[in-house]
């Protein structure tokens, strides 16, 4: 059985928390050795507790912390092939805790002021605790963010739209597009093609006609609440922007699957 049927019958019969906390606690376990050795080697870095790493990414301490440093340099190279890096405003939307945006005010530095936004709150405490140079706020999941209009130079939201609605997806574009400049950049992923292989015939041939596939029934932006992005939608969605690029990744990683990377300019 495809682990797409798999996961839509647990989400039906409300088993579905109850399992991601088991593959909580199997990871937790699995990585115990190395995170221990991690902590001993690296005493004064600042980690999130356990549940906070894991729902925003995995318990493996090394990839949270090094991983994010080289997801933040990957990001800021595909930055400055279309915005100067110079006095900018950055955010992280949807910045959980603090695995990349930690990183981004000594990759990028000049002068730029670095921002962070999540709806969960204890992730915003921790890194209001605990991460220097950036600016943390709160937000709900409704479409509203604390930022004037325009304030934004660069927005970038890695793995956000994969946990809201159909019609979330357009009430926080238009949120994001209201914070951007003009001439601003947005880069946001998303579960595109390489993630056919976990749909199934029914997500599949919805998915193909070019509508999203959402699975729900369990609260909406938790980890457990994944949504798949075909082409066609994208495009509709960011149809008052411009795309600058839409780079499909590939990954000879069986056991990772990587989301499309969509770049798009707000339009002066």
């Amino acid at each position: 059985m495809k682990k797409g049927k798999i996961s839509n019958i647990l989400r039906q019969l409300g088993l579905i928390y109850l399992t991601d906390k088991l593959r909580f606690y199997f990871q937790k376990f699995k990585n115990s050795g190395a995170n221990t050795s991690f902590k001993k080697n690296h005493p004064t870095i600042k980690l999130p507790p356990d549940y906070l790493m894991y729902e925003s990414f995995r318990i493996n301490y090394d990839k949270y912390y090094n991983g994010g440093l080289k997801m933040a340099i990957w990001l800021s190279e595909y930055f400055k092939k279309h915005i100067e890096l110079n006095n900018k405003n950055i955010l992280d939307w949807g910045c959980g805790p603090g695995r990349v945006i930690r990183h981004m005010p000594d990759i990028i530095g000049n002068n730029c002021n670095f921002f962070g936004t999540d709806y969960n709150s204890k992730s915003i405490d921790w890194c209001s605790t605990n991460l220097s140079k950036i600016q943390f706020n709160k937000n709900e999941l409704e479409a509203h963010l604390p930022y004037d209009s325009d304030s934004m130079d660069v927005i970038y939201g890695i793995s956000i739209f994969t946990h809201l609605s159909e019609q979330m997806h357009f009430d926080w574009f238009k949120e994001l597009n209201r914070i951007l400049k003009p001439g601003g950049i947005m880069l946001l992923t998303m579960q595109g093609d390489n993630f056919k292989v976990k749909l199934t015939s029914t997500e599949l041939k919805e998915y193909n006609n070019g509508q999203i596939v959402v699975r729900g029934n369990v609260k909406e932006g938790h980890r457990t609440y994944s949504a798949f992005h075909p082409k066609p939608f994208v495009e509709t969605l960011f149809n008052t922007s411009q795309i600058l690029e839409h780079v499909i990744q590939n990954s000879n990683n069986k056991t990772w699957i990587p989301q499309d990377l969509w770049i798009i300019k707000k339009k002066i």
